[in-house]
């Protein structure tokens, strides 16, 4: 009878070399994503108190907001459309995600509309 008692799996540790490179490079990928929800959420907020604020007032906000997330300088080309009733606002950009040997330009396109 063999016991293998403090031995490690070699198939268990390849496993968890592939899932730990997975998670390191997943996170460049998960940050435009997060970057791109945070834009987004802010412009939803803008809209909720759109009534109040102009629109040019709402393009300095967001554009200020993208230059704090770091976004591209084509996100800070913001449209407002706004009709007697509601209001829409988007943007778009791309950002770059660079895996080593690989690369991949990824779109966005931002957008909120509501109720004035």
């Amino acid at each position: 009878m063999v016991s293998n008692r403090g031995r490690s799996s070699m198939g268990c540790l390849v496993a968890l070399l592939l899932v730990a490179v997975a998670m390191y490079f997943g996170v460049n990928v998960g940050e435009a994503y997060w970057r791109f929800y945070e834009y987004q959420d802010a412009m939803r907020q803008e809209v909720r108190f759109a009534k109040q604020i102009p629109d040019d007032r709402i393009k300095l906000h967001l554009k200020a907001y993208a230059d704090s997330l770091g976004l591209p300088e084509e996100a800070t080309d913001i449209t407002v459309n706004r009709t007697n009733s509601d209001i829409s606002v988007s943007a778009e950009y791309a950002e770059q995600i660079a895996i080593p040997g690989f690369a991949r330009q990824i779109r966005f396109n931002p957008r909120a509309q509501g109720p004035l």
